[in-house]
């Protein structure tokens, strides 16, 4: 049981994402099929796929950050020693840290404190906190992420592949089924 939770704590923005990709095109598509064969729609169907979209983007942000995928420049470290590279990566990670959990602090704020109540969405009513929310949760999620990641590269000294590394060593290894069959 413990393994299962750890599982999905562990991919858990990667399931969100799905199911948000998901439901913002299946609505969409639903929206597009009403428009074009009953000449109707739902009036609330593009707006909740906007909520669901923008939830998606910060969710695929946060998941990034998990898999170690945001764009970093690298190329200036084969010019220095080893440890140059580790104090970077490591004040760059708590700058971005630092970044996120201010943001954290302003959105919080934002969304608890300074939104009016009777802000809702204009087709659905609902209260605009409750899309806004994201923001400080994806911030604060993508810190966790970003320290975590950090914990394994520079405490328990193991490697994170992101998603290219990955590719790159799966064709690799592919390539070398292959050669080894012949």
């Amino acid at each position: 049981m413990k393994q299962l939770l750890l599982k999905i704590f562990d991919n858990l923005e990667n399931y969100i994402c799905q199911f948000l990709l998901v439901f913002f095109v299946v609505l969409l598509f639903v929206q597009i099929v009403l428009r074009n064969v009953f000449s109707g729609s739902l009036a609330w169907g593009d707006e909740l796929a906007t909520y669901a979209f923008v939830w998606f983007a910060y969710m695929g942000a946060v998941y990034a950050a998990k898999m170690s995928a945001h764009n970093r420049v690298t190329f200036q470290f084969k010019f220095f020693p080893r440890v140059v590279e580790k104090v970077c990566n490591i004040v760059t990670d708590l700058i971005w840290v630092g970044f996120n959990l201010y943001f954290v602090y302003l959105s919080y704020d934002f969304v608890f404190n300074r939104m009016n109540v009777f802000w809702k969405s204009q087709t659905m009513g609902v209260p605009m906190k409750y899309f806004y929310l994201i923001l400080p949760l994806a911030f604060l999620v993508m810190s966790v992420r970003i320290l975590q990641n950090m914990y394994v590269k520079h405490v328990m000294n193991r490697q994170i592949m992101g998603p290219e590394d990955a590719q790159i060593e799966e064709m690799k290894r592919t390539q070398n089924e292959t050669h080894d069959k012949s």
